[in-house]
């Protein structure tokens, strides 16, 4: 909000606001359109954050129409890549993965402790995706209205691991811990808006991205978080 305002008294020519997919209702119907963002509470575990984005849209709306400032805000899905925060107190769930299973190899522990039951869905945007997107709408897109940017699918996050551990020579088993929170049930946004008005559709098949993913953390994400080498 700090950011719009100083933008406009700055006379800023245009600003590109990152919203978040935990801004929709936490039951939303599937796949998430725009016009969902206000038909109901976040998730309880995200609403906070999800609340605050809401406000950044409504702000930039609010600014659009009072003094012309050219502002627009995007709603991303869940986004990995190379870089991503692999910190076991902060992470998300395709980080967090990659490090528990790495930590399992290393060890040579046979059993990874999941959160929840695995059930919930998830849709991932690859970040190099994501940029593009960021740029597109910079240079191609000119209203108010809050635009999705992802890749159009979802994947059950019991799924999600057994491929993450395909992909990285895992052969152990996975426990899930039912009293830890699932978080939203579903996710998985309509991205047609975003093809439509500036020209974005995600191209990172998603094996691809996860596998540039883990050679980031095996090459230098442990490093980086003074893991050491197996």
């Amino acid at each position: 909000m700090q950011l719009i305002e100083e933008g406009r008294r700055a006379g800023l020519e245009k600003l590109v606001a990152v919203g978040t997919i935990c801004a929709y209702p936490k039951l939303t119907p599937v796949p998430f359109h725009e016009e969902d963002l206000w038909n109901g509470y976040p998730e309880e575990t995200n609403a906070p954050y999800g609340l605050a984005k809401k406000m950044l849209l409504v702000m930039s709306q609010a600014y659009r129409g009072q003094y012309g400032f050219n502002s627009v805000v995007l709603f991303p899905v869940n986004l990995y890549g190379p870089g991503d925060n692999f910190d076991y107190e902060s992470s998300h769930v395709i980080p967090a993965l990659i490090r528990k299973i790495d930590d399992a190899m290393r060890s040579g522990e046979h059993e990874v402790v999941l959160w929840g039951d695995g059930t919930p869905t998830r849709e991932f945007l690859y970040v190099g995706d994501c940029a593009e997107g960021l740029c597109l709408a910079a240079e191609r897109y000119e209203q108010s209205e809050p635009v999705n940017l992802g890749a159009g699918f979802e994947i059950a996050i019991r799924e999600l691991s057994t491929l993450i551990a395909k992909l990285m020579g895992y052969e152990g088993r996975f426990t899930w811990d039912p009293s830890q929170p699932n978080g939203q049930p579903r996710r998985r946004l309509d991205v047609t808006r975003a093809r439509e008005r500036f020209g974005f559709a995600a191209q990172m098949p998603f094996e691809e991205g996860l596998r540039r993913t883990i050679e980031w953390w095996r090459t230098e994400g442990r490093r980086r978080y003074g893991v050491g080498a197996p």
